[in-house]
């Protein structure tokens, strides 16, 4: 990824103003790579440029003061000329984005002429899901266990799921996928669309993989791993408190099994 990107990538990210302290701290080593590679074609080296060309690292622990001031100036001036290159582009009149400077920072955001538009979109939005820690656990297990049934899940889970899967269902994050064929023929569970939607995934196949929680020491990987033996616990009558707000990861990093 090119420096330019870097940045607005991270202009882009920011929620608060980005400094140009932040990112010259930030690309300082991808900024000075950038400044080798052009100031070596054109034959400078370490003698004429030592604040960019010293050592093999991208430090500057062994520059003098001299040479460090130099280096800073030399990084910060390329990142400035990078934001007013960008800045330029999105004053475009066919851009519905722009970069300003707040508050010392920069940040982007959409032009003062599409406020009306904007605010319409953003009327139109849903409200974000807000599920309990016992729902986004259950949704978790669905989704990687799908089609499922809810006596498997409150096996795994180690407690009683009945009680939230009438929430997921109203929420419509699941629905009914049939009936398994064993004795009672219980319901099967799967995820929709909606719950696709929600978590901003295009199919199951993007959740994070069982190996990935692993890897991450996530005790939450064993729940799916060892099931626990005897009758499930009782999960709370009301489970409807919200007590977490869903997002993509937030599915799969609720609370400790009970």
């Amino acid at each position: 990824m090119s420096l330019k990107a870097k940045v607005e990538a991270i202009i882009y990210a920011t929620e608060e103003p980005v400094t140009l302290d932040q990112l010259a701290s930030l690309l300082a080593d991808a900024t000075v790579t950038e400044l080798r590679a052009e100031h070596a074609a054109v034959g400078e080296t370490a003698d004429s440029r030592p604040d960019l060309f010293h050592g093999e690292l991208l430090t500057a622990g062994d520059l003098t003061k001299e040479q460090k001031s130099a280096r800073d100036k030399a990084i910060k001036s390329r990142l400035n000329s990078i934001i007013e290159g960008l800045t330029a582009e999105y004053g475009a009149s066919d851009c519905g984005m722009e970069i300003r400077q707040i508050a010392g920072g920069y940040r982007m955001t959409t032009k003062p002429e599409h406020h009306d538009v904007v605010v319409s979109f953003a009327k139109s939005l849903k409200p974000p899901v807000r599920l309990s820690l016992q729902a986004l656990e259950t949704l978790s297990v669905i989704a990687y266990k799908q089609p499922v049934t809810v006596p498997e899940i409150s096996e795994i889970r180690g407690v009683d799921s009945s009680g939230v899967i009438a929430t997921l269902l109203d929420r419509k994050l699941i629905t009914t996928a049939g009936r398994k064929q064993v004795i009672g023929r219980p319901i099967l569970y799967r995820t929709t669309k909606e719950f696709l939607l929600r978590f901003g995934l295009n199919d199951v196949s993007e959740l994070p993989s069982m190996e990935e929680f692993e890897k991450l020491g996530d005790p939450q990987a064993e729940m799916f791993a060892e099931q626990p033996s005897g009758p499930p616990a009782s999960e709370p009558a009301n489970p409807e408190n919200p007590a977490a707000e869903a997002t993509p990861a937030a599915a799969a990093e609720s609370e400790e099994p009970a």
